[in-house]
């Protein structure tokens, strides 16, 4: 695969140095620059040069949330900020991950191996899309079966914590590892066992057993932290009797 070309976008010098601190320990990654204003980087994001963006929220000229709204031809984004009330505006953009100040380098690279992922799998479709056929995901009474990589997995209904759609590919986290296939979210939630699974958002499907607590839009699951969109808020909080 080659080299992932990156921007970082943020006001502060110092979380400019430290991100970019921690793209220099990631082969797969090439900054191409980084800026204090997302102003500075419309010519080159416009280029279409750039595959990936971490980006600031909070910044005097413009936010992250808007300037991605400006943007119509958008590299994929990760959102670094301070501030946790905007994680799900952020979620409802498509980011691929939501870091909060101050992160660690590990939950930085979880983050950049979803971007290492999704790219890997769309260059695999674009490659493969005369030969292989659209992936199909098959149910059986207690796991599904679902290609990607060129192999078939089998995931343990039991196994499997959470579901995240991105678009035309459909990440399965589970407790072994995380599977990225070209899937549908919305087959995935007529299908899935009803009384093991509950959609929350447009974005995700969450296996209810693991789901630890909720708080405001916030569901708690396997330490990580997912959004609620309105339209399931209600069909979630009859799971803790509300």
């Amino acid at each position: 695969m080659k080299k992932i070309k990156c921007l970082v976008i943020d006001d502060e010098r110092l979380a400019r140095d430290y991100i970019k601190n921690y793209i220099s320990k990631i082969p797969e990654l090439e900054l191409l620059g980084d800026f204090n204003t997302p102003l500075k980087a419309t010519e080159l994001i416009k280029s279409g040069k750039v595959d990936l963006m971490f980006l600031d929220i909070q910044m005097p000229d413009i936010t992250g949330i808007d300037f991605m709204k400006s943007l119509t031809r958008k590299p994929e984004v990760i959102f670094t900020t301070a501030y946790q009330e905007y994680a799900l505006e952020g979620f409802n953009l498509s980011v691929v991950d939501y870091l909060l100040k101050p992160f660690s380098f590990e939950r930085f690279f979880q983050a950049v191996n979803k971007v290492i992922d999704k790219l890997e799998q769309k260059n695999t479709a674009g490659e493969d899309q005369e030969i292989i056929p659209q992936a199909q995901t098959t149910f059986a009474d207690t796991y599904l079966t679902i290609r990607a990589d060129r192999k078939f997995y089998k995931i343990n209904f039991d196994d499997l914590i959470y579901i995240e759609g991105q678009k035309a590919y459909v990440s399965f986290h589970t407790s072994k590892k995380r599977i990225t296939a070209i899937a549908s979210l919305k087959e995935l939630e007529e299908s899935l066992p009803k009384e093991k699974f509950i959609r929350i958002h447009k974005s995700y499907i969450v296996a209810i057993h693991e789901i630890m607590s909720l708080e405001g839009n916030m569901i708690e699951i396997n330490d990580t932290e997912l959004p609620v969109g309105k339209s399931y808020k209600d069909a979630v909080m009859k799971i803790f009797g509300v």
